[in-house]
């Protein structure tokens, strides 16, 4: 018997673990997850940037969660696609414009949640550069409890879900009101 291999490919959770390992490996080397990097947020934002997309259910629980807690903040949002090829650019553009405009005290960077195909551009190295070289403070909201990646590694906060996410960064207005009182 004679075998000809044409193809080896890993073993076990496959070329995107591989992927994965070898990034972190590479942004963890140069610091980018070294937690004395990592900035405070603002304790009363009164402008609110969110890099993620318009259509899905992550942008309506903040807007929901913001108005709720703090009503005056102003929140503007820069529509991105969240997976796919085109996302990855998209969403590093968006952190960069989004910090380079000076308008916004804080980030907030997500989505919903999904397989690790669908949240893989939050795991490209654009994305974690673009974040860790943001103006402002970033707190990524990057799926579900479970799922981590890379960006929540290198922003200044990780919340567990976007509407963690609104959560730590909108102050409560009734709390706030209660201990002046």
């Amino acid at each position: 018997y004679q075998l000809k291999v044409l193809r080896l490919l890993p073993q076990g959770a496959g070329a995107l673990a591989v992927a994965l390992e070898q990034i972190k490996k590479k942004l963890a080397a140069e610091g980018l997850f070294d937690p004395k990097r990592k900035r405070p947020l603002p304790l009363f934002p009164r402008r609110i940037g969110v890099v993620t997309s318009t259509q899905g259910a992550a942008i309506k629980d903040i807007l929901k969660v913001g108005r709720r807690r703090w009503p005056g903040a102003d929140v503007l949002v820069y529509p991105v696609m969240v997976e796919g090829a085109r996302a990855a650019p998209e969403i590093a553009e968006g952190i960069r414009r989004m910090g380079a405009w000076g308008l916004c005290d804080v980030l907030i960077v997500g989505r919903g949640g999904g397989s690790i195909e669908d949240l893989w551009a939050f795991n490209e190295e654009v994305v974690c550069r673009a974040a860790a070289a943001c103006a402002v403070p970033v707190v990524s909201a990057v799926g579900h409890e479970k799922d981590v990646t890379l960006i929540d590694l290198v922003a200044d906060v990780r919340a567990a879900t976007p509407s963690m996410a609104a959560e730590i960064v909108f102050p409560e207005i009734e709390t706030l009101q209660t201990e002046l009182a």
